[in-house]
């Protein structure tokens, strides 16, 4: 059976991969068709652009070198894109921010508040006295010194994620802890909860899943 296909597009060419073949298959009918194509394409002044679908699958930076060497050796033809149906991780993650994050990159003085409805992703400064309050969850990648709400008014299922460890005080929903009396350690990793008591509780990235695993599922645990 052949693993590569070739079709036509509205914007050139497509070749379309056979996901149970393995790359040695691959490569080695990618050959053979390219030899067709570029036999083709001899007497034509324009390359071939070739987008190659890959389906439900990916290939490592090495098998795309390895496909990407084989067609520059035929005449008049050039790759497009790598195309596929999965997301890489870091694909995923921007994806997500995109869609469900407001970036948020300002000073907050002494005396201000800030209220944004949904979550942030927190690049800027919150000063001693100052306030940064959200409806949802708040990732800090920024200075804060000041007060951090998520949650806001009353939502005990929202999270603050982030460096905290210089925060006067942080709030989740209706509940609140001082820092200065309670210092965080490991403080870029913590994430900021209100466990199954109702108390204000701290944990690590990496243990998200068991925190809140409706928000871990949410996200696909990508994070």
């Amino acid at each position: 059976m052949q693993s590569v296909v070739l079709k036509g597009t509205q914007s050139g060419y497509e070749i379309i991969l056979d996901e149970s073949s393995s790359f040695n298959k691959i490569n080695d009918d990618l050959s053979s068709l390219l030899d067709r194509l570029s036999q083709e394409n001899i007497n034509n002044s324009e390359d071939v652009k070739l987008n190659v679908q890959l389906g439900n699958r990916l290939f490592s930076e090495k098998q795309e070198e390895t496909i990407e060497m084989n067609v520059a050796k035929h005449h008049g033809i050039k790759i497009g894109q790598f195309l596929s149906n999965v997301l890489t991780k870091e694909d995923a993650k921007q994806q997500f921010m995109q869609k469900y994050i407001e970036p948020i990159s300002k000073t907050i003085r002494n005396g201000q508040e800030v209220y944004v409805d949904g979550d942030i992703l927190f690049f800027g400064t919150i000063h001693e006295g100052g306030k940064l309050i959200s409806s949802g969850n708040i990732y800090n990648m920024g200075d804060i010194r000041g007060i951090v709400q998520s949650g806001y008014p009353d939502s005990e299922d929202k999270l603050i994620i982030g460096n905290l460890h210089n925060a006067q005080q942080v709030r989740v929903g209706e509940q609140y802890d001082i820092v200065s009396d309670n210092p965080i350690k490991d403080s870029e990793n913590t994430v900021v909860y209100v466990n199954d008591l109702h108390l204000l509780s701290y944990g690590k990235i990496n243990e998200l899943k068991g925190i809140n695993p409706k928000f871990f599922n949410r996200i696909g645990g990508i994070i």
